[in-house]
């Protein structure tokens, strides 16, 4: 039998990413030695960011699958150290440069941000917002949520996640849960679920910057942020800080809440933004004994909400999705199972899909961003 050597178990460790940077463990710095024995065992020793890392059985069993089938290995053993301060800091500067920017606005970005909008509260924004990453997530897109909503944070929840982030040198590991990552004003309340959050506007403005720079994001496709309802600080703060992001609003049918509703899309008046659709959430559903459309929150609305948009800032924002009331959406929010996933074939998860499938559609490109390029001078 041939001599095992280290190329193909250097190949294999190139494969294992690390869950929460999700980049190779052998880009990152985290091999620390590979030791091979006459009888065909391995041993990798292998630097944790930090020594509580919530990760480390999943770093485990990730080397040990890739290292066990390469052709020859008898056993695979894994080592486990941390890595010290000054590793540390070159990881950080590696993953988001000597300073701290935000990595959204860097000439040649080309995630797509979306802030989820809504006049006001009880209407299913974040449930919309969730199972839309969950949904896009789906597709084998990188998807992340920011919960905006400081001081009435669900995004959590309604996900499934139930531990803080990892802290690298300042630097926030943001958890995830059905292939979406999510950072959350909760993950910071010593207090837990029940505590108060007594915020005025600066420091609110001064959070969404931090969950902007501070947060290891890395290369998503989408950056959905939970906005709280209303026309507010964040909203503001949103078009300030990512001027390029786009908004969704998300309203009932009720008249009476697409009439809100409307003042949240405006906002995109100030911001100068652009209103990519208006989302009926809590639509007719089929009624369970005859099938016939049952209208529990009125009708029109959404439609109403994108034709007053349309004429008032002067360009199409269209009706992009429909989604009727189905109890079920409420019980995954408060279970942690998103209906998308819970639930695939129920009508407002189509409807939720459909809403993925047009969303995406677009392909990431440069087109309309800002490249850092400054024309020559002519003499």
């Amino acid at each position: 039998m041939p001599q095992l050597t280290r190329e193909p178990i250097d190949a294999a460790l190139s494969t294992v990413q690390d869950p929460e940077i999700r980049r190779p463990i052998t880009e990152l710095g985290m091999v620390k030695s590979v030791e091979i024995d006459a009888d065909g065992g391995v041993t990798v020793g292998v630097f944790l960011t930090v020594s509580s890392c919530p990760m480390q059985d999943t770093i485990i069993e990730r080397v040990r699958t890739a290292v066990g089938n390469v052709p020859g290995v008898s056993d695979v053993r894994v080592d486990l150290d941390v890595m010290s301060d000054e590793q540390r800091k070159a990881l950080r500067e590696k993953l988001q440069g000597p300073t701290r920017e935000i990595p959204f606005n860097r000439p040649g970005n080309t995630t797509r941000i979306i802030g989820i909008s809504s006049g006001k509260g009880g209407v299913g924004k974040s449930s919309i917002t969730v199972n839309l990453a969950v949904a896009l997530a789906a597709k084998g897109l990188s998807v992340g949520i920011l919960d905006a909503d400081i001081y009435g944070h669900s995004v959590p929840r309604i996900l499934g996640i139930d531990r803080f982030p990892t802290r690298v040198e300042g630097m926030l590991m943001p958890p995830s849960a059905h292939g979406v990552q999510a950072i959350s004003m909760l993950m910071f309340k010593p207090g837990g679920v029940a505590q108060a959050v007594a915020y005025r506007g600066p420091m609110n403005h001064k959070l969404l910057q931090q969950f902007l720079t501070d947060v290891f994001w890395g290369d998503l496709d989408f950056l959905l942020i939970d906005l709280p309802p209303g026309t507010g600080d964040m909203a503001m703060s949103l078009g300030q800080l990512l001027p390029q992001s786009e908004l969704l609003v998300v309203t009932t049918p009720q008249p009476a809440a697409a009439d809100v509703a409307v003042r949240a899309g405006m906002m995109a008046q100030h911001t100068k933004q652009r209103v990519v659709g208006v989302v009926e959430n809590m639509s007719a559903m089929a009624c369970p004994h005859c099938g016939e459309p049952i209208d529990l929150f009125g009708t029109g609305g959404g439609s109403l909400v994108a034709q007053v948009l349309t004429k008032e800032l002067g360009t199409e924002v269209p009706l992009i999705a429909r989604v009727p009331f189905d109890v079920r959406l409420r019980e995954g929010g408060d279970n942690g199972q998103p209906l998308v996933l819970a639930e695939p074939t129920a009508a407002a998860s189509a409807a939720i899909g459909d809403l993925a499938d047009r969303l995406s559609a677009r392909p990431r490109g440069l087109a309309g961003m800002s490249l850092g390029l400054t024309p020559a001078s002519r003499f």
